[in-house]
Formats: C-alpha cells, sequence, structure tokens
C-alpha cells in the first residue's frame, strides 16, 4: 500500500496529464461525429482482427471433430447412392409401378487404434466390433483405397489383415481394362505392392490406375488402389508388377467397414453348385 502511495505521489503530475487527457478524448469522441466514427471504424478493425484469430484458433482445435463428421456423412452418402444404385423398378400390366430394393453393400465407420506397416504380417485394430455389427471377412478401406480384410472380432474391436501381411490376397483389375490379377505384398516398401496372376495379353503402361476387381464377396469393384510403378515382362509373362499405393500405410486413421449384404447368398449357392 505505501508503494503505491509513493508511486502515486512520484508520478502525480503524469498521471493527472494521462486523466486529462482521457477526459478529451470522451468529450471530443461524444461531440464530433466524425472523430467519434473514426474511433468506431478503429476499435472494430482491432476487435474485428481478434475475432478472425480466435476463430481460426478455435478451427484449428476442432479439426478432429470436424473430420470425424466429414468421415460420418460421407459414410452415409455412400450408404444412400448403394441404395439408389440398386433401385430396380418393375412394371405390373404396364400400369402399376412398384419399387425394390436390393442394396448390396453397407458402410459403417471405424478408427484405426493400433497400426502396424514394418513387420512382414501387419495386423491393424478398430474400435469397432460385433455390438456394432462387425463380423469376420468385412472389407475395409478409407478415401483413397483397400486397407485390408477383418480376421477377428470381439465384442468392441476388430483385428484386420492389412494389405501388407503375406496371407492378403485381392482380386484387383487395371482401370482401363478387364484384365484381372491378385494383389500382394512382398514385405519391402510399405508404399508399394504387387499384382500376380495378371495375363499376358493384358496391355500394361506405367501410371495405369488399379482398382478392386469386384470379384469377392468383399470388395466392390471399383475401390482404388494405386498405380502401376513398375513392371518386367519376360518370356512372354509379366515377372513383376510394383503397384504405388494411393494410401500413405504409415499414416491411416479413420477408415469405412464394407459389408456385403448379399454375401451369404452368394457363397451358398456357389458351395451348393461346386458339390453338385
Amino acid at each position: 500500500m505505501q508503494q503505491i502511495i509513493y508511486f502515486i505521489k512520484k508520478f502525480k503530475y503524469f498521471l493527472l496529464f494521462v486523466f486529462l487527457e482521457f477526459i478529451a478524448f470522451v468529450f471530443t469522441f461524444q461531440h464530433h461525429s466524425y472523430h467519434k466514427s473514426k474511433f468506431v471504424n478503429s476499435a472494430n478493425f482491432i476487435t474485428g482482427g481478434i475475432y478472425n484469430e480466435l476463430n481460426s484458433i478455435t478451427e484449428y482445435l476442432n479439426l478432429k471433430s470436424e473430420n470425424k463428421l466429414l468421415i460420418e456423412e460421407n459414410t452415409h452418402l455412400k450408404n444412400l447412392l448403394e441404395q439408389r444404385n440398386s433401385i430396380a423398378p418393375i412394371t405390373i400390366n404396364t400400369v402399376i409401378d412398384t419399387v425394390k430394393y436390393f442394396q448390396k453393400y453397407e458402410y459403417t465407420v471405424a478408427k484405426i487404434i493400433n497400426n502396424n506397416y514394418t513387420k512382414r504380417n501387419n495386423i491393424l485394430t478398430l474400435n469397432k466390433g460385433t455390438n456394432q455389427g462387425v463380423t469376420q471377412d468385412l472389407g475395409v478401406i478409407n478415401g483413397k483405397g483397400v486397407i485390408g480384410v477383418i480376421k477377428n472380432v470381439s465384442s468392441n474391436y476388430a483385428t484386420v489383415i492389412s494389405i501388407l501381411n503375406s496371407y492378403s490376397k485381392i482380386n484387383v483389375r487395371l482401370k482401363n481394362n478387364t484384365h484381372y490379377g491378385t494383389l500382394v505384398w512382398d514385405g519391402n516398401d510399405y508404399n508399394t505392392v504387387q499384382i500376380t496372376d495378371m495375363p499376358r495379353q493384358a496391355k500394361i503402361k506405367l501410371g495405369d490406375t488399379v482398382i478392386t476387381g469386384g470379384k469377392s464377396t468383399i470388395f466392390p469393384e471399383g475401390i482404388p488402389i494405386g498405380v502401376i510403378k513398375n513392371f518386367e515382362f519376360k518370356s512372354q509373362q509379366y515377372k513383376k508388377i510394383d503397384v504405388a499405393l494411393f494410401n500413405d500405410m504409415s499414416a491411416i486413421s479413420n477408415v469405412q467397414i464394407v459389408k456385403n449384404l448379399q454375401r451369404e447368398e452368394q457363397k451358398s449357392l456357389e458351395q451348393k453348385t461346386e458339390n453338385e
């Protein structure tokens, strides 16, 4: 308290000057519209800049939740698109038109909570399980392409055989033609996988896009995978075909689980045909 009194006594003339200046500014702004408008505009400029910066910081902090909402919305739109593409009109006596839905795929949002990509047989873990309708042998994808196939499931978690796994074998084809092959991984570069069983008639060029072939009950046709990075053609056959993945498998997080709603029907029919 004594120091405050000492400070006031020491700088009393300066403090008086500041106080009078403040009073003068108040009277000036109150009685002169020009000065008042300038002051308001300056204050709005300063506060607007501060609010803008605070808003930018808030948007950055909310980026994670916004991304989650976008992924959920994207999944919902995929489900709606799948329903729309599977609508088949049936005409009865050319008078009554009915619509029957034959939705084939259903998508569920999930998150990778454990990601391996440096081993020979890499396994991922998702935060969804049987309580969320997840079962074995479902495909896992994201916006850039294929991630893997679900192997084991518990109540709230699931493990995934990554495409970076010696047991992973996925039916693929070239986007610009109908030649099919099998996607495998040689265990070397986690950004590069390989295609085997590609017929020699296939015309391959560097940069060609590789997509899922749709000849399995796991993945829909047309899911992106990567582009042709390198290939060797000797003795009238392809010896090696390298594919640069669209996904950076070391930095994957939010994914979608693909469920084929007609899978059991297809497998049952194929098994019945084999046994005949």
